[in-house]
C-alpha cells in the first residue's frame, strides 16, 4: 500500500486513482492467497490452502493487465495528440480554464 501511495504521489495521481489501483491489485492478490474450494467448489485453493500456483497466476495477470493498460493508454493518447492538444497552454492555465475555454467566470 505504501509503495502504491508513493508511486501515486510521484506520478501526480489523485487519491481516487490510487484507491482504484490498490483495490484492483489487492483484490487480485487476495484471491491468490485466500481462495478456497469450500467457498467455490469449481475454483482453486489459494496459497493459504496449499496451492501457490494460483497466486503466481494472479501475479502474472496483474502484470499483464497493467502492461496492456499502459501500452493501450499510451498509444491512444499519442493518437489523440495528433488531432488535439492534450494540455492547454501555460497562459490559458494562468487565466483560468473557465475563462479561456468557456468564456465564463465560475467563481465571482
Amino acid at each position: 500500500m505504501k509503495m502504491i501511495n508513493e508511486m501515486g504521489n510521484t506520478a501526480g495521481f489523485d487519491c481516487r486513482a490510487r484507491a482504484m489501483a490498490l483495490a484492483a491489485f489487492g483484490g487480485s492478490i487476495a484471491a491468490g492467497l485466500f481462495a478456497s474450494k469450500r467457498i467455490n467448489p469449481t475454483g482453486n485453493d489459494g496459497l493459504f490452502y496449499g496451492n501457490a500456483s494460483l497466486l503466481v497466476s494472479q501475479l502474472i495477470a496483474v502484470v499483464v493487465v497493467g502492461a496492456f493498460a499502459f501500452v493501450g493508454s499510451y498509444v491512444l493518447l499519442r493518437l489523440i495528440k495528433i488531432f488535439s492538444p492534450l494540455r492547454v497552454s501555460q497562459e490559458e492555465e494562468e487565466i483560468g480554464l473557465d475563462s479561456s475555454q468557456h468564456g465564463e467566470e465560475a467563481y465571482s
